[in-house]
């Protein structure tokens, strides 16, 4: 099975390496296109996968063709390649805020197979969270061969279209949101006295183990901080401030303007 990707910037890159280190494919398997020389070079000795210039071969040569393009590139790219990739070709679109409706209008093909899916940039150590949903056509083999490449690099989650959008503000925009959360808590580190490179370590350190706690215990996010805010102690504190400032309120009012400007990309 011959793997496509158009576009080979961090996220394509984050995807590669999650398949082939898992086993999944083999370096022959994959050819990939991107629009600058340097990035075509860097991927193909990294990777030592086929990589050309053209998006139109890859598109013709695979099995399974990754759309790895920035949004606004989209229509360009798809008027490039609609009239030689194969009826039996799946196409996989990590595009957000574009739809499965604009895709199947762009391609202007309908027995074209077509997957929308939203990886994050914790790919890029294979702890990334994509959620997927496929359109009309592709059966539930295709999709779980898809998610099984999703998941090389991270959970892959299959949800219904309509929740594509809140997909994108809790897991594909988030990282921004928890890197000003670890950046804001290393900061008042290094004004306490901390030196700036052991303060990001216990900060982001803190974050990882606290997430790990709730994917493996299973338990509610209010039962893990309370187990951490001992009457009278410092946490409680800390957590009446956060209260105080509207730190709830402020995360929820972030990701609704996400979602939002997702909706009506």
């Amino acid at each position: 099975m011959k793997i496509g990707f158009i576009g080979l910037g961090n996220m394509a890159e984050a995807m590669i390496g999650g398949m082939l280190s898992k086993g999944l494919v083999e370096p022959e398997d994959i050819i990939g296109s991107a629009k600058t020389s340097a990035t075509i070079n860097k991927i193909k000795d990294k990777f030592n996968i086929t990589t050309v210039p053209d998006n139109a071969k890859v598109a013709e040569s695979a099995d399974i063709l990754f759309l790895a393009v920035k949004p606004i590139f989209l229509d360009e790219v798809i008027s490039e390649i609609k009239a030689v990739i194969r009826p039996e070709t799946l196409i996989v679109s990590i595009a957000a805020g574009r739809n499965l409706n604009y895709l199947k209008g762009a391609f202007d093909r309908p027995e074209l197979k077509l997957v929308r899916c939203m990886p994050n940039t914790p790919a890029l150590v294979l702890e990334g969270c994509t959620g997927v949903c496929a359109g009309e056509g592709v059966s539930e083999e295709e999709c779980n061969r898809v998610v099984e490449l999703l998941s090389s690099f991270g959970k892959a989650i299959v949800v219904p279209e309509r929740l594509m959008d809140v997909v994108v503000g809790v897991s594909g925009s988030s990282p921004a949101y928890v890197f000003m959360f670890i950046e804001a808590m290393a900061d008042e580190a290094v004004a306490e006295g901390m030196p700036r490179k052991q303060a990001y370590e216990f900060a982001a350190q803190a974050v990882l183990g606290s997430a790990k706690l709730v994917l493996e215990t299973g338990k509610h996010p209010g039962e893990l901080k309370d187990m951490v805010c001992s009457p009278g102690g410092t946490t409680i504190q800390a957590v009446k401030v956060l209260e105080e400032k509207g730190m709830r309120a402020a995360v929820m009012d972030a990701m609704e303007a996400c979602i939002e400007k997702s909706r009506n990309m």
